[in-house]
């Protein structure tokens, strides 16, 4: 994607959708599964004293985090302010734990938490303009041997839909990513996955999209026709016998800062 992200209508997007994206996101919510079963693959234990999230959301990842991990501090981050309120419902449950709120854009965060020993983002951080200053910052932050467990997508994530509008995320290719990982961390981990959703029809891909926030990438208005076309196209184009497909390509990462490594 040429420019930079229009933060403001991602923030819109995901504010919306912040009732319906936990029962919706369910291949968002799988690969929150995935990143805490990789956190604790590669984990020295499961206590860690300050655990830093990024792109928190609704909760899903952070529920998973405090049922799996015994945590002392909890560091949550989102775009969306209104965020902190659905993590609090969570927090209530785990008094055990001191919790903080980071609300904005990471990117413009004037400071992240320090010596943070776990760092976690899911499905988060293909909404960055710069991922390697990013990288360069969360190493900073982080305690040495900290690890750096997140999920994302390759680039043929969502395939169908960019080929029928031509718009699409900048998303990253496997060596992208692990070229930018092994930039400033040691790579402990790294793999993708497809999971393809079955749709009863266009329309309803359309909804779940709507619900989910991610189709936070321009502000244009679609019109009926505009609607039917999309519609015509993609049942002749990706069909299935029980719907429409819509094909999801996470990645996981599981990365370490190196002992001893400089600020």
């Amino acid at each position: 994607m040429a420019g930079l992200t229009d933060k403001a209508l991602v923030r819109e997007r995901f504010r919306r959708t912040l009732g319906s994206y936990s029962d919706e996101a369910v291949v968002q919510k799988a690969m929150a599964g995935e990143l805490v079963s990789m956190a604790a693959r590669h984990a020295p234990s499961i206590r860690f004293e300050r655990v830093l999230e990024v792109g928190s959301g609704s909760g899903v990842l952070t529920e998973q985090m405090l049922e799996a991990f015994s945590i002392a501090r909890y560091t949550a981050n989102d775009l969306v302010e209104e965020s902190r309120e659905c993590l609090k419902r969570i927090m209530d449950r785990h008094l055990e734990v001191v919790f903080d709120f980071l609300g904005g854009d990471v990117e413009s965060l004037p400071f992240l938490p320090e010596q943070s020993d776990l760092v976690v983002s899911n499905a988060t951080l293909q909404w960055l303009d710069d991922l390697d200053a990013f990288f360069g910052r969360i190493r900073e932050s982080m305690a040495p041997g900290g690890l750096f467990v997140f999920t994302s997508f390759s680039s043929s994530n969502m395939q169908e839909i960019a080929a029928l509008l031509g718009t699409a995320l900048s998303y990253r290719t496997m060596a992208e990513t692990r070229e930018l990982g092994e930039r400033h961390f040691e790579v402990l981990e790294l793999r993708e996955a497809e999971i393809t959703l079955t749709f009863s029809s266009p329309e309803a891909v359309l909804r779940h999209i709507s619900r989910t926030g991610v189709n936070g990438l321009n502000r244009e208005r679609w019109t009926k026709g505009m609607q039917r076309e999309f519609s015509d196209r993609y049942r002749s184009m990706f069909s299935r016998q029980e719907g429409v497909g819509l094909t999801y390509h996470p990645v996981y990462c599981c990365l370490r800062k190196r002992e001893g490594c400089p600020l």
